[in-house]
């Protein structure tokens, strides 16, 4: 997240005498969380079958990004780990360079020479995918300005809820879109356009609220209305491009997230803000509060519990067991696969565990894992599979050296034994009577595929 970075939603293109006629796309007047009426349908921008799998720059590199440093990390994306599935080369916070005459966003051309579109031609030329970060609403330069929206007789002065009650963020200053005017959506429209013709994959929103707890210092205002009107654009770009909100979403909100996203970020930030990119006290956040969400994950929209901040050694701030436990925790809940570290700095032990197969197949076959209980730090997680077979995780959460136990009870196994296989290591582990235990290090996780015997 950051707090000092100026951005604009984005959209695809439609005309506003086609808006007007419509109609379904104007919401009622008033403050923001009023205009959650006659939201639009249709069908997402990017169905989004799989949780995606790629690198983000925000944790490793911040604002420092430049085409140069993206190119570095998508060569060895290309060269290392695109045959595990990892495509996606996503520009965070610091892309973007003020405003055309249109008000929409224009990249830094210092640090991006020519613009995005080249830069997405480069990576569509090696089978990788663009994405880029957004902010909602419009900046208050962009009220002052009153540049004028393509196609339209509006202007960006009259789209938007110029007062506080309505929208005027905490930490962006944005002054959130009003779709009492069709105005709004037109701009949504003509930004969503210009995203398409650069070649984007993938949008990231950032300070989307309602915003839940966990912590997290802001409270985002009611972004509903905008994301659905977004997402409307984006389905009429003629391009797939992926929308994932941030940060924190609220629960409460669950149902509204997966119908108009294809992702969402359910805590915080995952970085620590400090020298390391993590540590262990944010990964708990998400053992803590994730269960929960684990029913909305499908086809079409998945939870993101943030980047995957392994793979740099000791600078991801964790020890070579609590990565290997991130990764197979992110993995068993079917969250997106973003590396966060410098791929250029790949530790030998980090490449092993963002490239475990069996890992990565899991994730990808998108069916969340749920605990069987959370009342003590020695917990167990399990997919039920279609072959009658479990996929278990276990974790020893706590300081110390635990032992971790299922019972066939546990998963409802008719049978008293079951072949224990260790997924990660691929391993036959042999037969069973009854259940398995483990002694894990503290942090420390397995990964297993259990199966009743025939």
């Amino acid at each position: 997240m950051r707090w000092n970075f100026f951005g604009c939603l984005a959209a695809t293109s439609v005309l506003a005498s086609l808006i007007l006629a419509t109609g379904a796309l104007c919401a009622a007047a008033g403050p923001v969380d009023n205009t959650l009426v006659n939201l639009p349908t249709f069908k997402k921008a990017n169905p989004a079958l799989h949780p995606f799998m790629g690198w983000s720059s925000w944790s490793a590199i911040r604002q420092n990004v430049d085409a140069h440093i993206v190119k570095a990390q998508a060569r060895v994306i290309v060269a290392r780990l695109k045959k595990f599935g990892y495509d996606y080369v996503n520009v965070d916070g610091g892309w973007q360079q003020g405003y055309d005459h249109y008000g929409r966003p224009k990249p830094n051309l210092t640090k991006f020479p020519g613009g995005m579109a080249p830069l997405a031609s480069w990576l569509h030329q090696r089978g990788l995918k663009l994405g880029i970060y957004l902010l909602p609403g419009i900046d208050p330069s962009l009220y002052q300005a009153n540049d004028p929206i393509v196609g339209t007789h509006y202007t960006t002065r009259q789209i938007v809820y110029k007062n506080s009650k309505h929208g005027n963020t905490k930490y962006t200053k944005s002054y959130m879109l009003n779709f009492s005017n069709p105005g709004a959506m037109a701009y949504l429209q003509s930004c969503a356009d210009l995203f398409a013709s650069w070649g984007v994959d993938y949008i990231k929103l950032d300070y989307v609220g309602p915003s839940g707890g966990d912590s997290w210092p802001y409270r985002g205002v009611d972004c509903r209305s905008e994301v659905a009107h977004f997402a409307l654009a984006l389905s009429r770009c003629g391009r797939p491009i992926w929308l994932e909100l941030s940060a924190n979403l609220k629960f409460a909100d669950a149902a509204f997230w997966a119908k108009y996203a294809n992702g969402w970020r359910t805590n915080g930030d995952i970085e620590s803000y400090k020298h390391d990119l993590t540590d262990w006290k944010n990964v708990m956040v998400r053992f803590n509060k994730n269960a929960r969400w684990a029913p909305y994950a499908g086809p079409g929209h998945w939870n993101d519990f943030d980047s995957l901040d392994i793979g740099n050694g000791k600078r991801d701030g964790l020890t070579s067991v609590e990565s290997q436990t991130v990764m197979i925790f992110w993995c068993i809940n079917c969250s997106p696969l973003c590396l966060g570290a410098d791929l250029t700095r790949l530790t030998p032990g980090g490449f092993n565990i963002i490239t475990n197969k069996a890992a990565i197949a899991i994730d990808q076959a998108g069916h969340p894992a749920t605990p069987l209980s959370q009342k003590t730090p020695q917990q167990v997680w399990v997919i039920h599979n279609a072959d009658g077979s479990c996929t278990v995780a276990m974790f020893n959460l706590a300081k110390t050296t635990a032992k971790v136990g299922v019972t066939w009870r546990q998963l409802n196994f008719a049978k008293r034994t079951a072949n224990v296989k260790d997924l990660w290591a691929q391993k036959q582990l042999g037969a069973f009577s009854t259940s398995f235990t483990a002694t894990l290090p503290a942090h420390g996780s397995r990964l297993l595929k259990i199966s009743p015997a025939h």
